[in-house]
């Protein structure tokens, strides 16, 4: 598919995304998000895509809302336009399609930047690299999710002094505050990230995509209800291919050769 702020490539059932306007480190304006929701509704319905890499160009993850792309002359822009049709859709498909998503943040992720990291569900981050919640540096609010992912991840207190002083965050220190799963070289970053990606591209997709819909949902229920949720998971994961090709594997004594179905 051809996007203009964005590349698109698979590659043995990988698919990376890669924000791409590193002039302005990658900043989200109308065409990038627009190209990005695009490339996610293509990455749901494509059976050859099976898991999902997202990275940005250059020196730059993503420092969020282009603050240069103007209005129409004379009009205000409407911050709860571009979160209800632009920024949120994107958020709630990474957190919903029911394949791995990794975040491999390169570098700078600010602002809905940094939601946008966060939204991964394995997040990859070079040890050169920070996050910032900025918004409140330009006297807004946390958007594009990560009210959840903070105060869900470190907890109220914790969330809150990240969300009000607006500073930089080291790969270091967002590693100990369980923001991201693992810090690396900033050179050996995409590779250890494909490297991921190609073992979960190997691997039982539905079994994935059941496993992030349940976790997703137990952050919110209670064992009673998680075990109940469970039941049904397990039936419709145990009519998948890949569950008989995972016990005949194993009674074989050999690799199983997963097909996503």
């Amino acid at each position: 598919m051809n996007f203009e702020t964005i590349l698109f490539d698979i590659d043995s059932a990988v698919l990376t995304i890669t924000l791409n306007r590193p002039d302005s480190y990658n900043a989200c304006n109308e065409q990038l998000t627009t190209d990005l929701r695009g490339a996610l509704k293509e990455a749901e319905t494509n059976r050859e895509v099976r898991a999902i890499v997202l990275t940005g160009a250059g020196k730059a993850f993503c420092s969020g809302q282009d603050l240069k792309e103007a209005p129409e002359p004379g009009a205000k822009r409407s911050l709860a336009d571009s979160l209800v049709r632009r920024y949120n859709p994107i958020i709630r498909k990474l957190r919903t399609i029911p394949k791995p998503v990794i975040t491999a943040i390169n570098g700078v992720a600010a602002g809905a930047g940094c939601s946008l990291a966060l939204a991964g569900d394995i997040r990859l981050m070079s040890e050169s690299a920070s996050l910032i919640q900025a918004f409140v540096n330009i006297g807004l609010v946390p958007d594009s999710g990560s009210s959840h992912f903070l105060s869900h991840t470190v907890g109220y207190a914790k969330a809150f002094e990240i969300a009000t002083l607006g500073e930089k965050i080291t790969a270091d220190h967002a590693h100990a505050l369980g923001l991201v799963n693992r810090v690396v070289p900033a050179e050996n970053l995409m590779a250890e990230t494909m490297s991921l990606a190609a073992r979960y591209a190997q691997g039982p997709t539905k079994a994935y995509g059941y496993i992030k819909k349940m976790l997703q949902k137990a952050e919110h229920t209670s064992l009673d209800d998680a075990l109940e949720y469970e039941v049904f998971m397990q039936e419709a994961a145990g009519r998948t291919y890949d569950y008989g090709e995972g016990v005949k594997a194993f009674v074989e004594k050999r690799k199983a050769e997963f097909r996503g179905e």
